[in-house]
């Protein structure tokens, strides 16, 4: 089978270009032939398979009148089209694809007969600031339905009225041709959640089917220790409860906590820090590669998963279940259907919770070594790369006898 793999960016930028470089590398490992199509960028990854770009398009940079090619763009049109008729694939299995890439890459794979299948990597399909939080960073589900005004009256899209203005415009469009709910043939959502999340906005229930993200368990067969710490990995923005986290881990009554990564809100850890006196406590790591990173994981007591969005299916979480280490979640999004309560950790409704909970494994080392035992276990059985490329399969067949 030949596969066009779509993604926007094509170098390691988040989770969604994770899921796309390695699918491809695990669809050839099952004896198929694959092809990207993504956005022109120095960042670019050499992959050794067919590639095909379009002109780079940086929002944040262009014209008002420019910026309406998020909606339309014909020459993102020609590309692809140049791209099917010279790779002829089987499938185009779409990533994050909105707004860089726009919807005019849709029509070639339809005028072809050629399925689509589009992994949900966000939200976006459903709220024009992709988040489906508020500016004050709650929850918010005002935009279902395709009620977009309310991202223009609040100014959802990164708190700019022409961004919002925008992504409103592209929701409408979006919607008015049916992209999600008729142009694609099948949609691949990461967690339940999200496959709730869009049926409730109007997407039929047989064509969106959940299954978690994969990993690759060999990557992370390492041997444990427990130096004692709690351990945060990855972005430091509000939307990831990075603060609340910190707020409550200043009422533990013992332990440390480390934080790997970086993002807008470092400056305002490291002030948090200072007036609170916890240098000797709390320890900013930075950002890691992978190795670094996985050799932190190894050696924490538990990783800590505070978000107060609703998450897909974290990265950070399958990582840590793959090593072997209990996981504290918020009761957000996809975390429930990743952290079992009380079987490979805990899952928190309040901070007094949060504290309540790092407190119990910090103080109790029988019940961290039970956790750990049962996230390898889970990790094993559930987030294997064979798991998911069978499920994967059986999606790719059915579209194809049904185009």
């Amino acid at each position: 089978m030949k596969i066009l793999l779509v993604n926007k960016f094509h170098w390691n930028k988040g989770g969604s270009e994770k899921y796309y470089f390695e699918l491809g590398e695990l669809l050839k490992k099952h004896g198929h032939e694959i092809a990207y199509l993504s956005m022109e960028d120095k960042k670019n990854i050499k992959t050794g398979d067919k590639e095909y770009f379009v002109p780079k398009f940086d929002l944040n940079n262009s014209s008002k009148l420019k910026a309406l090619d998020v909606i339309s763009n014909k020459k993102n049109q020609k590309i692809m089209e140049h791209a099917l008729d010279d790779f002829k694939p089987n499938i185009v299995h779409l990533n994050n694809f909105q707004r860089q890439l726009s919807a005019s890459i849709i029509k070639p794979c339809i005028d072809r007969k050629i399925p689509i299948v589009f992994t949900a990597h966000d939200v976006q399909a459903i709220c024009p600031a992709i988040t489906m939080m508020d500016n004050d960073k709650n929850p918010c589900e005002l935009c279902m339905h395709g009620k977009y005004l309310n991202c223009i009256k609040k100014s959802c899209n990164k708190g700019s009225k022409l961004k919002s203005v925008l992504g409103a415009l592209e929701g409408y469009y979006y919607r008015i041709h049916k992209i999600y709910t008729k142009k694609i043939d099948y949609i691949i959502t990461p967690s339940e959640f999200y496959r709730t999340k869009f049926i409730e906005d109007g997407v039929n229930g047989n064509k969106v089917q959940a299954i978690h993200n994969s990993i690759e368990m060999k990557d992370y067969d390492v041997e444990v220790e427990d130096d004692g710490y709690a351990l945060y990995f990855g972005r430091l923005s509000k939307e990831k409860g990075i603060l609340n986290l910190i707020n409550a881990f200043k009422n533990c009554k013992d332990g440390k906590l480390y934080i790997a990564g970086d993002g807008p809100e470092r400056e305002t850890i490291e002030q948090i820090i200072k007036e609170n006196k916890l240098e000797n406590k709390v320890k900013l790591l930075g950002f890691l590669n992978k190795e670094q990173m996985i050799d932190v994981i190894r050696k924490c007591k538990f990783v800590v998963v505070p978000s107060i969005w609703y998450e897909n299916c974290p990265y950070s979480i399958l990582e840590t279940l793959a090593i072997g280490k209990p996981v504290i979640g918020s009761n957000m999004g996809g975390i429930p259907e990743l952290v079992n309560d009380n079987e490979n950790g805990f899952i928190y409704d309040t901070a007094s919770e949060l504290t309540e909970k790092m407190n119990l494994l910090f103080e109790n080392k029988k019940l961290v070594k039970q956790f750990s035992k049962k996230s390898k276990e889970l990790a094993a059985e559930k987030y294997d790369r064979e798991v998911y490329y069978q499920k994967l399969k059986k999606i790719y067949d059915k579209v194809i006898e049904e185009i």
